[in-house]
């Protein structure tokens, strides 16, 4: 049985994290009910083992979503036919769906695994989770004598080939231009926008010092490669400001959310905090659907494109609707603050703001909406847009953005901190929520994100979709 070497071995690795977060809560459990006359040094013992443990599993969960992760999302692209018109009519969906069932698991997680880990068990909550995924490593292998893989040859690793372009460029960057258009004229390479952007790049089909060795130069192909992976990086560093105000919805929303009243018709039944992101998810489910099944045909019938629009635009209207939702979840925090002042709770940060958390839905809902237009638009872009070869290479890259985005977030908070807290001021992130700014922060975000969209589609006018893409 031939078993993908990119994708199980990772199921594999998260399965044996979680097995171990399940028995590391197990010894908490044993350890938590030792008593009094439990040995203090062997009690000692046992808890640094079990932290050890603890850490060690989530390191290893993390370690395998690293791999997993864009790997198998390529893998499962790669499924698709491209040759055959209905298969690739069929592979402009897979995303939207496979973002789809990642949202709907998350869903699942956050309202029924929440509930098991609080109010029955730890050590449930985490095996639960390991036996799901040892199923769908049974079924994953079962299907492993359907799946298409990519025959490859001896030929050599993309990401040497992409070196050398860029050390050939370097090595020739005394040649002159006209010696470049002579070799593009020897070669038959037509005067397109392509070849003229980086244009640097095309001495890399000269051999250096004048060598006739063809082995010395790269093909045409090889350097529209390297030009592929130079025009992602605006796309990649652009797109960070919307992982930056991604980052907010699981924090100082779920903040907010804390402060106000989370009753519900259900009598003694309070929304939890956590559980408010559960919203994001669920507008995920429901407009994945209509984007694919409604928008998609419609805007095919107007644009004539495959996918009704192009990936660029499809992330662009995302950073439109994710600037909108900061601008909501701003007005909606200056209404909290407000009535929080007219009870007088400026200095009560323990009770209840008489304000209904559903106020928080709408910038939670836009959140999802969001993500279906320039999450699944991104993992598609960074998919679609990169040599074949480096596929999987293009989805971590994909991850790489939200990875980034959340350290510098950090940052700018950090930053922010540092600059609203002197003089004995409140900070925007003051501890008492009834005396901070976070409606000043989400104005900067909206103000950040709108610069960043601006950059975003003057990048954009000059990008050229690579040509083994997908038809635009």
């Amino acid at each position: 049985m031939k078993i993908p070497s990119n994708v199980g071995p990772k199921i594999v690795l998260g399965n044996k994290g979680l097995g171990l977060l399940a028995l590391s809560a197990t010894l908490g459990s044993i350890s938590s009910s030792g008593g009094q006359n439990a040995d203090d040094i062997a009690l000692s013992s046992s808890l640094q083992f079990q932290v050890i443990l603890f850490f060690s599993s989530l390191y290893l969960v993390a370690f395998a979503q690293g791999g997993h992760k864009p790997c198998v999302q390529a893998f499962g692209a790669d499924q698709f036919d491209t040759q055959d018109p209905e298969e690739c009519k069929a592979k402009t969906s897979f995303f939207n769906w496979w973002y789809f069932g990642m949202c709907a698991g998350t869903l699942t997680t956050l309202s029924i695994l929440n509930y098991i880990q609080d109010n029955l068990s730890w050590v449930l909550g985490f095996a639960i989770p390991g036996i799901v995924m040892a199923v769908g490593l049974v079924v994953f292998l079962l299907g492993t004598m359907t799946y298409r893989y990519s025959v490859k040859g001896d030929e050599e690793s993309p990401i040497v080939t992409i070196g050398r372009v860029f050390i050939l460029a370097v090595r020739n960057r005394k040649t002159s231009y006209s010696a470049i258009a002579a070799e593009e004229e020897a070669r038959g390479i037509l005067a397109t926008e392509s070849s003229k952007q980086f244009k640097f790049l095309n001495k890399a089909l000269l051999a250096p010092d004048g060598s006739k060795e063809q082995g010395e130069v790269c093909s045409i192909r090889e350097v529209e490669e390297a030009k592929a992976v130079i025009r992602l990086a605006p796309i990649w560093a652009t797109s960070l400001i919307y992982a930056i105000a991604f980052a907010q919805s699981s924090t100082f929303f779920t903040k907010q959310g804390a402060t106000m009243d989370r009753s519900t018709a259900m009598m003694g039944f309070e929304i939890p905090a956590a559980s408010l992101q559960s919203f994001i998810s669920l507008s995920v489910v429901l407009f994945i659907p209509i984007y694919d099944r409604i928008f998609v045909p419609l805007a095919r019938a107007l644009t004539g494109k495959q996918a009704g629009i192009t990936l660029l635009q499809r992330i662009g209207s995302g950073m439109v609707i994710s600037t909108i939702s900061l601008v909501i979840a701003a007005v909606v925090e200056m209404r909290r603050l407000k009535i929080a002042e007219e009870y007088g709770l400026l200095d009560k940060p323990n009770v209840m703001v008489p304000m209904s958390v559903w106020w928080l839905v709408p910038q939670y809902a836009l959140y999802g909406l969001a993500d279906v237009f320039t999450m699944v638009g991104l993992q598609e872009f960074f998919y679609d847009q990169m040599p074949n070869e480096l596929r999987s290479v293009g989805l971590a890259l994909y991850l790489s953005i939200f990875g980034v985005g959340s350290f510098l977030s950090s940052f700018l908070i950090s930053a922010i901190e540092n600059l609203t807290s002197g003089d004995g001021r409140d900070s925007w992130f003051a501890n008492n929520l009834n005396r901070a700014h976070l409606d000043y922060f989400f104005l900067l975000l909206a103000v950040l994100s709108a610069v960043g969209l601006t950059l975003y589609v003057c990048c954009t006018k000059y990008y050229i979709y690579a040509r083994w893409g997908r038809t635009f």
